[in-house]
């Protein structure tokens, strides 16, 4: 559930290209080619940094107090937000959160996990602050965990360089260089912190309160690992051939706790040891992994991405899910197709990014954005709270950004009085024609629930955009006795049975208000006027 995001690219990159995305709990960040930070999805506890706590249905641009700052990585915790400048300081706000640090380092990554964060400067050391995992102070050399205001370096690391590392609720995982630096393949992989679930991999559920070597993937495998995810109990790895290969492939391992399918495995056992997720493709070279809660995601170097876990991968939780046939947990990997519109792939993919119960992924070189999974909130940036059971398109980039550089493209703008009038002028059309969209927005969003809680009831299943009658998708107009008797020809026996119980259930309370009503009416009438109302 934890995000990273390395640094901005050449100046080649425009301002319409996200380079990295960040997911939280029921929030999403965005970081723009040059330099901004965009949130979108709940804002409770601040988590936005739009200097509300209202909720944002659209990516809106984060507004610091240094306007000149430009930002080079942004991490998404549960229920707070980080971002690093380029000047080495690194900001976060949300739960409990404030400006945090500089350092006289130069900070190369942000990472966030459940009430954890943690940052790598340039000489690959590791710090952290927040929910820290420590030694008990009862000497006992328990674990325990202790909130820390301040960052913290993790000395079991000196003499070597942290390269990436990934958090999930209580446990941390880190890839570090085998000698002083970091040099092709020899990176190692250390976990510690909670251990109930085996999400650290040491083959027993024991806690960790110093880091411990994974002994899967020791010197003498024949794969190394290059990225890392953690979801609240599970972790999920990428590993590639060492060089030199005559192939480009990849494996994605998994393991930790497995009830909901999100290791991938085939089965909702708890794994105590790395195993690989078996099902994917062979060979495939996968270019990003991230884990939700209980959903676990990846995408390949040629754009096609899979998930696997609770409710069919889509990270759904139990109170927003499929419904008959439909339902259930993917216990192995499941191919999530593009909209039709794009293509099947994704092609060149950036990242996916896993929020507890949705997904993100950048694509088309960091041009288009899609989204996923539960949408309370706005957190899939598509102008919607409904959940997605498709990719829905991200709305990238935003169009109040894009309005405003229309206006300042314009050949003829002068600097004169008269044109800051106009300026002014078009500013306070922009942001009124802003909000009656939001307006509209909303009332969109609150049909489409309305509409989606029915065709629920009736069908048994959420609304989808195929569902829409072929009559009012061509022309408009919806003729309701032709699209009513094509409905039952194409419905099968089961989803007949379930019309008839439907309308039976409908039909018989009518009957029964109406029988009620009928008896007031005659209570009413032969009852003498004094008792009436007693």
């Amino acid at each position: 559930m934890e995000s990273a995001a390395g640094t901005v690219a050449d100046s080649g990159n425009t301002r319409h290209k996200v380079i990295a995305v960040a997911a939280g709990e029921a929030h999403t960040l965005a970081l723009s080619g040059d330099g901004y930070v965009y949130a979108w999805g709940r804002g409770m506890f601040g988590r936005l940094g739009t200097g509300s706590e209202s909720d944002e249905l659209f990516p809106v641009r984060v507004k610091f107090q240094d306007s000149d700052l430009k930002f080079v990585a942004v991490a998404a915790g549960a229920y707070h937000s980080l971002a690093l400048a380029d000047d080495g300081s690194v900001w976060s706000w949300g739960y409990n959160s404030c400006i945090l640090f500089t350092v006289q380092f130069v900070i190369s990554a942000v990472i966030a996990g459940g009430m954890m964060s943690l940052a790598i400067d340039n000489l690959g050391a590791l710090w952290m602050w927040g929910n820290c995992p420590q030694e008990n102070s009862n000497g006992d050399g328990s674990l325990t965990f202790v909130s820390s205001f301040t960052p913290i370096p993790v000395w079991d690391f000196h003499g070597h360089t942290v390269v990436k590392v990934a958090c999930g609720n209580e446990h941390v995982v880190a890839l570090v260089s085998a000698g002083e630096k970091h040099k092709g393949d020899d990176l190692v992989c250390y976990t510690w912190g909670s251990n109930g679930h085996g999400q650290l991999g040491l083959g027993d559920t024991e806690n960790r309160v110093r880091p411990e070597m994974v002994g899967t993937f020791n010197h003498d495998f024949q794969w190394t690992v290059y990225e890392v995810a953690c979801g609240a109990f599970h972790t999920a790895l990428l590993t590639r051939k060492k060089r030199p290969s005559d192939t480009v492939e990849s494996l994605c391992w998994t393991f930790g706790l497995g009830d909901r399918g999100q290791l991938g495995h085939g089965t909702t056992q708890t794994v105590l040891v790395p195993e690989p997720v078996k099902e994917l493709p062979h060979p495939v070279y996968l270019v990003s992994v991230d884990c939700g809660l209980f959903h676990t995601s990846v995408v390949s170097s040629a754009g096609d991405v899979w998930s696997w876990g609770m409710e069919k991968g889509l990270g759904l939780c139990p109170d927003a899910s499929f419904t008959g046939t439909d339902s259930g947990d993917a216990i192995s990997p499941l191919q999530i197709s593009g909209d039709g519109v794009h293509g099947p792939k994704f092609n060149d993919p950036v990242q996916v990014s896993c929020g507890a119960a949705h997904t993100v992924l950048v694509a088309r070189d960091g041009y288009k954005l899609w989204s996923w999974g539960r949408g309370r909130s706005g957190v899939l940036g598509n102008g919607k709270t409904v959940d997605c059971f498709a990719p829905s398109i991200v709305l990238w980039p935003p169009l109040n950004e894009d309005f405003k550089q229309e206006e300042l493209n314009q050949p003829d703008k002068t600097v004169d009085k008269k044109g800051s009038n106009e300026d002014s002028e078009m500013e306070k059309k922009i942001s009124l024609a802003m909000e009656e969209m939001k307006l509209l927005q909303s009332k969109l969003s609150t049909m489409e629930r309305y509409a989606s809680i029915l065709h629920c009831s009736i069908f048994g299943k959420p609304f989808e955009e195929q569902d829409i009658p072929n009559s009012l998708q061509n022309s408009g107009t919806y003729d309701i006795a032709r699209e009513w008797e094509s409905m039952l020809e194409s419905a099968d026996h089961r989803k007949l049975v379930r019309l008839e119980m439907f309308y039976r259930n409908m039909l018989a309370g009518v009957k029964d208000k109406m029988m009620k009503k009928r008896i007031q009416e005659i209570i009413k009438e032969y009852l003498p006027p004094s008792t009436q109302g007693k």
